[in-house]
């Protein structure tokens, strides 16, 4: 059914206090967002959607952001004290496009900014998506393949590889091997069906003078998830998704997404470090049916971004 708007005062809600303070106006009004209420029958998710919406908030423009060239602006971390503000839109139009939809992500400003385009690859065994900087090329052997997202056979574990040489094909020094970017691992609810999914985020630390330290594997049995696995952090971050709020009046869980999205989705998420749960370093959500926000700031880059937006469309988990 459609969401149902509704507003809440200040008062009932202990999040807004939390978020009030040298935030905006007095008394002004924050918007909240239900991130999902599950009922499962018959193996078929569900959304019972019960959202607080913002009535009249527009969602304030992105920051001007400029660029000469897009390959490098989209693998650099995001300026710091700057919030990139972007639009994931889905494309299921064509023959085969219901199942391999096209995801472009532009800047969220007047111009609308073309940064990526990722697409499922067909024929392949486990979910692979190819990660372009032209919207009309998505073609491995093209030029403008910048990255890759790919996932284990059980679609739990997501790796986000750069678009540099694998380590069989590299030099023996690896300096033209491929990076690891990103590794999302989506953890099984442990109340079944009944509540938020938990995602874990492991990203390449940052050196002294906030680039990114190159991660690149040796052989097969390394990498981000494994050095995960075995707790060896050196030069990774670890984050995860913010967990929502149980909120009692409206019996669903919610986040504050301060009036970037508007619609409930079991989709919709927020990425922060243990250390600080109140800076964002990531947001993603529904605006409409194929239309989604995506907000990311330092130490994120665009291409881990958008992959880590594109790990959570994948069939596999989206019923979590």
């Amino acid at each position: 059914g459609p969401a149902k708007a509704e507003e809440t005062e200040d008062s009932d809600s202990e999040v807004t206090k939390k978020k009030k303070k040298g935030k905006g106006k007095k008394g002004k009004k924050h918007s909240f967002i239900m991130i999902f209420s599950l009922v499962t029958t018959v193996h078929k998710c569900f959304l019972a959607i019960t959202a607080l919406i913002p009535l009249k908030e527009e969602r304030a423009p992105s920051p001007p952001i400029e660029f000469d060239n897009l390959e490098e602006f989209v693998l650099q971390p995001a300026q710091q004290g700057v919030t990139v503000k972007c639009k994931v839109t889905r494309d299921k139009r064509g023959m085969d496009r219901g199942l391999y939809p096209t995801y472009y992500l532009h800047l969220d400003n007047e111009k609308k900014v073309f940064l990526l385009a990722g697409r499922k690859r067909k024929k392949s065994t486990t979910s692979n998506y190819l990660i372009s900087i032209d919207p009309t090329d998505l073609s491995r052997g093209g030029e403008n393949f910048i990255g890759k997202l790919r996932s284990n056979l059980m679609g739990t574990k997501f790796t986000v590889f750069d678009n540099a040489l694998h380590p069989d094909r590299a030099l023996p020094d690896m300096s033209n091997a491929r990076q690891e970017l990103a590794a999302i691992i989506y953890e099984t609810n442990v109340l079944g069906m009944k509540g938020p999914r938990r995602m874990i985020v492991i990203i390449p630390g940052m050196n002294k003078d906030g680039e990114r330290v190159p991660i690149r594997l040796r052989s097969e049995n390394d990498g981000l998830l494994i050095r995960q696995q075995n707790r060896n952090m050196e030069n990774l971050t670890e984050l995860r998704n913010k967990t929502p709020v149980w909120n009692e009046e409206t019996a669903s869980h919610v986040l504050n997404f301060n009036g970037r999205v508007t619609q409930a989705s079991i989709k919709n998420f927020q990425i922060v470090h243990n250390k600080d749960q109140d800076y964002i370093v990531m947001q993603f959500g529904r605006v409409a049916d194929d239309a989604f926000t995506l907000d990311y700031r330092y130490p994120l880059c665009a291409v881990q971004a958008f992959a880590i937006a594109l790990s959570s469309f994948d069939g596999k988990i989206a019923c979590e």
